[in-house]
């Protein structure tokens, strides 16, 4: 063997090694660490199977079917990663044993048959055994390292859903801050919000952490299919933002506390998908709701004898300087997740805002649902 044929067998199984441990730590950066991780590999997997499932989205003729449809991402994502993993850890194992002096079929097959434990194929010498060993276990455990895991994405969402299902028996399907507010005024009193913005802010808080950390839920479709995680946390920091600069009640800070919670969860699951926004924004920088959709639900809080406050405009400013806080992460998560209709969220797409026909189509729409019609 000469020097050069010797070199590009070292290449060869360095390349292997590193395929190979490039797969390890995408699986445990995907679901052992406990912190956000943009893993190329995940990434690139959800966003081809994603593709795929747009292009059939885009036959569907309701919301109904393309929830349908959608309902699948996830889950189809998930199975398709450990045979991704499969797949990477197979071709870095068939370069190593290539490069250890095996062709190319014998290598595939002893590559398949060790991570696959068929056994079919047993090499003689101790360390190719070692190799196959190693790789079988590797197999085993990417395997094992899914399943561990998937207890803990579940009970996540559970908890998710639980807040999300409760919602809406206080806040309609679709929700609606103003019916909310409404609702609470004429049944429990607005006092309720104070616990309720309690409740959501360690939601908030759990979000953050379990849809940062195990990015699946983000996709991850609630049960109903007219409720959306995006459009709860919405509603409720939509639900605070008038409460804090609209009805005529002392000011609360734990309201303002789940705000905060709320922008800033959002705002992390941005950073995940690199989502651009504005981390300083202005009280007065521009939101996607219009100022006729704010007198609307203002006079809708007045006929419901909600007490507001009697300076419109000091409490339309005040509203937007909250809104300014979320409004950009809110709207791209509602589209990157194909959230069902709720105001002022998915009623609204930001490729379409600065056109002032599809803002007046959103507000008759609005309109039209806070009056209870479709």
């Amino acid at each position: 063997m000469n020097v050069l044929e010797s070199l590009a067998r070292i290449a060869l199984l360095l390349t292997g090694v590193f395929i190979v441990a490039n797969v390890v730590l995408s699986a445990l950066k995907t679901f052992a660490l406990p912190r956000s991780a943009n893993v190329t590999l995940t990434r690139w997997t959800f966003h081809i199977i994603r593709r795929l499932f747009d292009l059939r989205t885009k036959k569907a003729r309701s919301y109904e079917e393309r929830d349908r449809i959608m309902a699948l991402y996830a889950p189809i994502s998930l199975f398709v990663l450990p045979i991704v993993w499969i797949a990477g850890v197979i071709v870095g194992y068939t370069v190593i044993y290539f490069a250890l002096g095996l062709d190319a079929y014998s290598a595939f097959r002893t590559s398949g048959s060790s991570m696959l434990t068929l056994g079919f194929f047993v090499s003689e010498g101790t360390g190719m055994l070692v190799l196959e060993f190693s790789q079988a276990a590797l197999g085993m455990l990417l395997v094992a390292l899914l399943m561990a895991y998937l207890p803990t994405m579940y009970g996540a969402f559970s908890r998710r859903e639980s807040a999300v299902s409760l919602l809406e028996v206080r806040a309609g399907s679709p929700p609606s801050p103003a019916e909310m507010l409404i609702r609470l005024h004429q049944i429990q009193g607005l006092e309720r919000l104070h616990t309720m913005a309690e409740q959501w802010e360690i939601w908030f808080v759990e979000l953050e952490e379990s849809h940062t950390s195990l990015s699946a839920l983000v996709f991850f479709r609630s049960p109903k299919p007219n409720n959306s995680w995006i459009t709860a946390a919405g509603t409720m920091l939509d639900a605070g933002a008038l409460m804090a600069s609209t009805v005529d009640r002392p000011d609360d800070p734990q309201v303002q506390l789940m705000i905060r919670a709320g922008y800033i969860a959002l705002r992390s699951i941005a950073d995940f998908f690199s989502i651009a926004y504005d981390p300083n924004p202005k009280p007065d920088d521009p939101i996607s709701i219009a100022r006729e959709e704010f007198d609307q639900v203002y006079d809708q809080l007045i006929e419901a004898g909600v007490p507001v406050k009697s300076d419109r405009d000091q409490a339309w400013r005040d509203y937007a300087g909250w809104r300014v806080n979320y409004d950009r992460v809110l709207l791209v998560l509602a589209e990157l997740t194909l959230a069902p209709y709720a105001m002022w969220i998915s009623d609204r797409g930001l490729s379409h805002t600065a056109d002032p026909v599809y803002r007046k189509g959103n507000l008759k729409r609005s309109l039209a649902i806070m009056s209870g019609g479709r």
